[in-house]
């Protein structure tokens, strides 16, 4: 359910439209959580856009990131209705986020958070996964993601939260009966 609202807010949006919509009643797409959305063309990211868990529902948020994603991640141009074809979505659902030390960090099971004052940089367990990082590594790319130097991970101001991600796409639930 939650990949067709993402995909529906991503059409909506590419088209110029209002991204809310009827959303599914489901009780468990009400609870609170954070989510990001992610969105492929020809499997080169095209928009990624998330939040953190919040007080909003969950279906709330993805609707939202999805429309995000599609208009608003500053690295891109916002997709265009005739991309939306071409287009995989990913949602990430993500956990609560706790402290964490550095010794601690799985790569490809955790996400990172990494602040220091008002910089924050948030990196998704897949990122680490996809380019194998080490812990430090994926620390250290987080900390640039924040816009800190990259050894800021090691200062006892910087706070290093981590979360999990149950993570899907829409090749998962693909059919492979031709």
């Amino acid at each position: 359910m939650l990949l067709e609202v993402a995909r529906r807010a991503l059409a909506r949006a590419a088209e110029g439209r209002e991204a809310r919509e009827d959303l599914p009643e489901s009780e468990a797409l009400k609870e609170p959580a954070g989510a990001f959305v992610t969105l492929r063309k020809h499997g080169r990211l095209r928009g990624c856009v998330g939040q953190l868990p919040s007080r909003e529902a969950l279906v709330e948020v993805v609707a939202y990131c999805a429309r995000a994603a599609a208009l608003e991640d500053p690295r891109f141009k916002p997709v265009l209705a005739e991309e939306v074809a071409e287009m995989e979505v990913e949602v990430s659902v993500i956990s609560a986020l706790e402290d964490i030390s550095a010794d601690r960090i799985e790569t490809g099971k955790h996400g990172l958070v990494v602040g220091k004052g008002r910089q924050h940089g948030v990196l998704l367990p897949q990122v680490a996964a996809e380019h194998a990082w080490t812990a430090q590594r994926f620390l250290e790319e987080t900390c640039s993601k924040a816009g800190l130097e990259p050894d800021a991970w090691k200062d006892p101001a910087t706070r290093i939260q981590a979360f999990t991600a149950e993570v899907f796409s829409e090749s998962d639930f693909e059919s492979d009966d031709e």
